[in-house]
């Protein structure tokens, strides 16, 4: 665990708008800088960054946060990683979280990675003089221009090649690096021998692991690294590093079976697309590529191997499927992967039959229909019977209904029927929309319309909290009985507090450190929307000491307000003890002070 000191030193020490102007151009305008979202398709530049907030918001698609969240959202990082690499950005060392070894660890893995480094230079260079290799490479159409940007080698034909660069050729950090094997004999040889090498990066572009394909017709075909301390199959995409922007450009990111589909794809200009690595897709990589777009098209082989594959990745997708995102299949002719229809049918047409893949939910009622005769009742109990452990494992509940409705329509069932049988309870009857019928004046509403385009005025609290949000500083100055705790932002504003009487000063580096220091509560998202909100210059500093003390009067007149209320309705029920009454006088006293001076109206 990243100590949360340090997180707040890192984003006081480096400014958001140098972070962002690395992988956009920003242009200034105003206050702040702006650019083309690189999360959404636009042509017109809603992508803001204010230094001032130290925050950035897309005001199309309404995505917002600190540097650490543009790099968890751009690079598709987790929170650990996007916290290393700001922090290897700004020169600064990421410190152990406490635990016996970590430091050991750290150190370990990073010569692991060099290692990593040091074979993929050692396998680049062997490509140059292997004229095999490249002849195959020549014949799958590859250019030289790919084949370096993939960063392709090749690996001899001898039993310790590696041992040219690595005199320490017996060095544990090679075999976990799964760059040798010991075999019982305890004799050590290179694991890759006479094979086209693929690097494998992680999201930050670090070499984790090779996969290497035959030249001849030797087993296996494709061989890749084992498991190792930097390398988890299931976790890994290949292609990912390098397919980022284009996957934000094409508003999809395309799956496909093996490093060297994604190779070919690319060599024809479709740069968006990535590999699994000798697993079946993983919930992890759906939620992985769902981080960079939302919409995922899976294209394996056409024969029934590739079939049997899309109906796992299927399967795997369930439980991770949102309402807002899209996952479709292509399923190409038989006789055809997506290396050989590229080449034969061209770019234009791969990227048309991707742009009409069938949706998920699509593909999944079609083979559960395939499956059952729906021309017998035995047939529709069947499909009920297949459908139920698919279907109660979509996470996306919108989409599931959906599902379910049509699953009850081939079976001949009744919606509520189907959820009975799924052990699902039956959605209840849509609520009425009126408290009561007026026949002159049609159905009222329980709530009133607003104009449209007009923010409703803040509240009191609201007020209060947009004002600190600006000068954090104050949140010593508030006292946290006056503040309700009825409203998002008075429990945001008590969470602030209660920052600073644990002795935590307020974070230094402006809306987009304090919404970091609220990352995964509720408070965040509160924080976050009245930043986009708010504009800089909203206070203006003559005014501010006398907005802040006239809220502290109000928010003061408002508990006075509540109590009084309070000790009434207790006098009327006739529970009214002697203490309650001299604390009544005391509050209608100095309701009439504050009134009579002119500081509250309204109590």
């Amino acid at each position: 665990m990243i100590p949360q000191s340090f997180v707040q030193d890192l984003l006081a020490r480096v400014d958001i708008v140098d972070v962002i102007e690395r992988y956009l151009p920003l242009k200034k305008s105003g206050a702040n800088y702006f650019a083309c979202c690189p999360f959404h398709g636009e042509k017109s530049a809603s992508f803001s960054v204010s230094p001032s907030k130290q925050f950035y918001h897309c005001f199309g698609c309404g995505v917002h946060g600190s540097a650490i969240g543009f790099l968890m959202e751009y690079s598709g990082l987790g929170f650990v990683d996007a916290v290393k690499e700001l922090a290897n950005q700004a020169g600064v060392q990421v410190p152990d979280d406490g635990k016996p070894g970590q430091n050991a660890l750290d150190d370990g893995n990073a010569k692991l990675v060099d290692a990593m480094a040091e074979a993929a230079r050692f396998y680049r260079d062997q490509l140059k003089h292997a004229p095999e290799a490249i002849d195959y490479l020549k014949r799958r159409g590859l250019s030289g221009e790919v084949a370096a940007r993939f960063g392709i080698g090749f690996s001899p034909d001898e039993w310790q090649a590696l041992q040219r660069v690595f005199p320490d050729y017996q060095s544990k950090h090679l075999a976990e690096a799964g760059l040798v094997i010991d075999n019982d004999q305890g004799r050590r040889y290179d694991r890759f021998r006479h094979r086209i090498m693929f690097p494998i990066h992680d999201r930050r572009g670090r070499i984790i692991a090779f996969g290497g394909r035959v030249l001849d017709s030797g087993e296996p075909k494709y061989l890749n690294s084992p498991e190792t301390p930097l390398f988890e199959k299931g976790r890994e995409l290949y292609g990912l590093y390098l397919a980022q922007k284009a996957i934000r450009d094409a508003s999809f990111a395309l799956v496909v079976e093996g490093y060297m589909d994604v190779v070919a794809l690319a060599q024809f200009g479709v740069d968006n697309a990535v590999a699994t690595l000798g697993t079946a897709t993983t919930p992890h990589h759906i939620t992985t590529l769902l981080r960079h777009t939302d919409r995922i098209v899976f294209c394996f082989d056409g024969d029934a191997a590739g079939r049997r594959a899309a109906w796992r990745a299927l399967e795997n997708a369930l439980e991770v499927l949102r309402d807002d995102t899209t996952l479709a299949f292509l399923f190409l002719p038989a006789e055809h992967d997506p290396d050989s229809f590229v080449r034969k049918e061209g770019a234009d047409a791969f990227r048309k039959a991707a742009a009409g893949a069938s949706p998920l939910a699509s593909v999944l009622l079609q083979e559960l229909k395939e499956r059952c005769e729906l021309d017998t009742a035995e047939g529709r109990a069947r499909l009920i019977h297949e459908s139920r452990p698919l279907v109660t494992r979509i996470g996306a509940p919108m989409l599931r209904l959906q599902v379910i409705k049509s699953i009850a329509e081939a079976a001949e069932m009744t919606q509520t029927e189907v959820e009975l049988a799924f052990g699902f309870k039956p959605a209840a009857p849509p609520r009425q929309s009126f408290q009561k019928q007026d026949f002159k004046r049609g159905p009222r509403r329980t709530e009133p319309l607003r104009p449209q385009g007009r923010r409703k005025p803040p509240s009191t609290i609201g007020t209060l909290l947009r004002l600190i949000l600006q000068h954090p500083e104050r949140a010593a100055r508030l006292p946290i009985d006056l503040i309700p705790d009825d409203s998002a932002e008075g429990r945001a504003m008590i969470a602030i507090i209660d920052l600073v009487s644990l002795g935590e000063p307020i974070p230094a580096g402006g809306l987009g450190a304090l919404i970091e220091r609220f990352r995964d509560t509720p408070h965040g998202d509160t924080l976050a929307r009245l930043g986009t909100e708010q504009d800089e210059s909203e206070f203006e500093e003559s005014v501010v000491e006398t907005l802040f003390e006239d809220t502290l009067r109000k928010l003061q007149g408002d508990a006075i307000a509540r109590e009084i209320t309070e000790l009434l309705e207790l006098s009327k029920q006739g529970a009214l003890s002697a203490g309650d009454r001299h604390r009544l006088s005391e509050l209608l006293l100095e309701k009439r002070n504050l009134a009579s001076a002119g500081k509250v109206s309204d109590l």
